[in-house]
């Protein structure tokens, strides 16, 4: 069924039930349910090209991914937060354009998709701190909402959807101190990131609450790797007094924290503490129905479905005010965790 056997079946305009359809204010809510009711019906679907010439929008989301041997956001937290994004794309009838591109042609990258019109809208992925990407988003004057946040004065003056990371870290410390860790090694991303630096300041906050200097031999900073984990657990453990707790930035580099616990026949939870974040992932679960890891959770699906739903508002009315989520980690116990060895 194409817009105009849609409308004569209705009795109506093609350009009232086209309104209709694509949100319109100036169509009544009783007429804009009537015609979305007799879409679903009757499977009518939209002819993209058609609906662009008459809307003006392209009708698709762009995700521009900066490729670099330092960070790359191409991992599975990143397709989960697709996962929830998609589920509201597909209900507004939005394409997804992802641009997997080197890291110095990243601001080209969103001037081309502007000129172009590829795009209605973006979201941006893994702020630094001052990310100059907000900047050049505005000038460019393209929507946009961010997965995190960029820090500095102006984070109030644009969306974004973020996990309280200090209040996270800060909490897991305060865990593994109440059991008596005073040496804890922190494993964590690339502390140029907002999201990075945050948990730096929850660790570190916690740790003076207990009058504990943080001490910079306990912590690394680098891309969330299995690897990685490996390599900084290892480094840690070298140490002329290695930590009795650990707590890393991503279930990933906890597996390699993991494998080199293993190999020393250290067992978790009560020679090592581990804590790890990121746990709450479609396709890598921590443990079925009781959790393997002792860990902060937060949902990078809910985080991109929420981030979907303000752009579509952006997009849809770009007087918009701007709107800020921020979400907490629920700590989860389990069996990476115990008392402190007994030295």
């Amino acid at each position: 069924m194409n817009l105009k056997e849609l409308s004569e079946l209705l009795g109506l305009s093609q350009t009232t039930v086209s309104r209709a359809l694509n949100g319109y204010p100036e169509v009544s809510e009783a007429t804009r349910k009537k015609v979305m009711l007799a879409a679903k019906d009757h499977n009518y679907t939209p002819n993209t090209r058609a609906r662009s010439l008459a809307t003006g929008r392209s009708h698709a989301v762009g995700h521009v991914i900066p490729l670099s041997l330092e960070h790359e956001v191409v991992n599975p937290v990143f397709t989960d937060f697709l996962a929830g994004a998609s589920e509201i794309y597909s209900r507004e009838n939005y394409d997804m354009l992802i641009s997997v591109v080197p890291v110095d042609q990243e601001a080209e990258t969103y001037r081309k998709i502007a000129s172009k019109g590829s795009v209605d809208g973006v979201i941006v992925h893994g702020p630094a701190i001052n990310d100059p990407r907000i900047e050049l988003l505005r000038r460019i004057n393209m929507p946009f909402v961010v997965h995190g946040r960029s820090g500095g004065d102006d984070e109030d003056s644009y969306s974004w959807v973020d996990m309280n990371n200090t209040r996270a870290f800060e909490r897991a410390t305060r865990f593994l101190l109440d059991l008596g860790h005073r040496r804890i090694g922190l494993i964590n991303g690339l502390e140029h990131m907002d999201f990075a630096a945050k948990r730096r300041a929850g660790y570190k906050r916690a740790l003076a609450a207990y009058g504990i200097e943080e001490d910079p031999a306990l912590c690394r900073a680098e891309e969330m790797t299995e690897s990685y984990g490996y390599a900084a657990t290892n480094a840690l453990l070298d140490g002329p007094e290695p930590p009795t707790a650990l707590l890393t930035s991503s279930i990933i580099p906890a597996f390699g924290a993991r494998r080199a616990l293993d190999e020393r026949a250290l067992v978790l939870g009560k020679d090592v503490s581990l804590i790890i974040h990121d746990d709450d992932l479609s396709y890598l679960r921590n443990g079925g129905k009781e959790p393997i890891y002792t860990a902060t959770r937060s949902s990078v699906r809910q985080a991109g479905r929420m981030c979907a739903e303000l752009l579509m508002q952006k997009i849809a009315d770009p007087s918009t005010p701007v709107r800020h989520e921020l979400l907490d980690a629920d700590l989860i116990i389990g069996e990476t965790t115990g008392p402190a060895p007994q030295s």
